[in-house]
Order: structure tokens, then sequence, then C-alpha cells
């Protein structure tokens, strides 16, 4: 049983929640430096004020780097700008048609067409936009929620897509679900590959113990440099 409350500590708020853990963690995450404490139950909130403040200078630096990330541009959705999917560069070219629906395709290695009704509004667009990038990812990560599935040995999940703020994925062991951002579909193959692999160890492990830290290591060895990469990249806002 988990439990959550906002606290303020040395002028931050910070994200308690209560889990039957050994240890306490602090975490930073991004994209606005969100500060989150997991502490066992036993632990006073007056040792969650002082690890917290201990280690301060650590939580300051990490908010800095997340503010220092290249954030995307805001979007209008004409012909010249730069959209990214599964980590390429593509420039989107937009035009229109005689047909009341929207039609979008990668066109060459460097190009993205994007085929609207006369009269389109940014907001249309951007909608008809995450629609696509949804179904390419819907079709991106079914057969790799399977491969991982299959090789930690565990059921395949439920699963779902959506717009999260501050984390790539999440799981919920009880419920046999797994979500991911839909942000996943504009970053690298290794990146998705990661994430997912992430949240089926948590049917391994429910916890980021020693169990869960050795699957992500023996199933994929290289996976702190790639989650280093993944939060360096530029944020949606």
């Amino acid at each position: 049983m988990m439990n959550t409350e906002l606290i303020e500590i040395a002028g931050l708020s910070v994200e308690l929640v209560r889990k039957p853990i050994k240890n306490l963690h602090i975490g930073v995450y991004p994209p606005s430096g969100r500060v989150r404490v997991a502490a066992p139950p036993a632990i006073s909130e007056d040792a969650v004020r002082v690890a917290v403040v201990t280690r301060l200078g650590w939580i300051k630096k990490k908010q800095r780097e997340f503010e220092g990330q290249a954030r995307q541009p805001e979007r209008r959705y004409v012909s010249g700008e730069t959209h990214f999917f599964l980590g390429k560069p593509l420039r989107l070219m937009v035009q229109t048609n005689d047909k009341d629906r929207c039609a979008i395709r990668p066109n060459a290695s460097d190009r993205l067409t994007m085929l609207v009704p006369a009269g389109s509004t940014p907001d249309q667009k951007a909608r008809w936009m995450a629609t696509w990038y949804r179904s390419q990812l819907r079709e991106t990560a079914a057969p790799r929620i399977a491969k991982w599935s299959d090789r930690l040995g565990v059921p395949i999940p439920r699963w779902g897509i959506r717009l999260m703020k501050t984390k790539w994925g999440s799981c919920n062991p009880e419920k046999g679900l797994v979500w991911l951002n839909l942000d996943l579909a504009k970053k690298p193959l290794a990146a998705l590959d990661y994430v997912i692999l992430h949240e089926v160890a948590h049917f391994v492990s429910p916890r980021h113990d020693e169990l869960f830290l050795n699957t992500l290591d023996r199933n994929m060895p290289g996976w702190r440099q790639i989650r280093s990469d993944l939060n360096a990249l530029p944020l949606s806002d």
C-alpha cells in the first residue's frame, strides 16, 4: 500500500511516497525537476527532511541540468518545421487536399508530408499529428512489449499510451498494466526498448531493488547510458 503527500522542505515542493521498501530514495525527474522521496513507513518526516537537506546541493544541480535542456519550440505545423520520429529529424511538408480528413506519412528519408483540409487550424493539425504519433508508437511498441515479456518470462501486460509530463513510462504490477509516454514516438528505438524493458522488469520486481537492476543489467548492459541519452533529448512542452 502506498501513501503520497506533498511537503515543503527548504523551499522545495517534495512528493513524499510511503511504500514498503527498505531504504529511503530521493529522485529528481524531468522535465521540471520534480523532487520525489520514496520512504519506508517507519522513517519519520523529520528524518526525510534531514535526508533532503543533506542532498540539497545534488538536487539543485539536477534541477539546473533539466532547466538547461533544450525544449522543442512551439509548433505551428507549417512547412519547414522539424518534427522528430523515432529519433530522426524530419522536415514537415504541409499540403492541402479536397478531403475532410488528414493523412500523414514519412516521405523519403528526411521529409514528413501532412495532407490537411484547406483552412485547418494549428490545433486541428496538432490533434492529427498526436493521433498519428499514437498509431505509430502502438505499432512499434507492440512487438517489443511481447519480446521483452517473453525474454523475462512474464505474461504480456495490458498496456496503453498517454502523454505524461514527468515519466517516460509507468507500471502497475498489481493491475498488470503498463503505460508508455506518447513522446516516445519521437525518440530513438533504443530509448523505447529501454523504457519497455524497465516497465516490464517491474513484473519481475516491483521495486528498484537488486533483482530489478540485475534484470536490466543482464538484458540490456548499456541501459544506464541509454537512459542518460533519453533524458538529455529535447523535451516537449
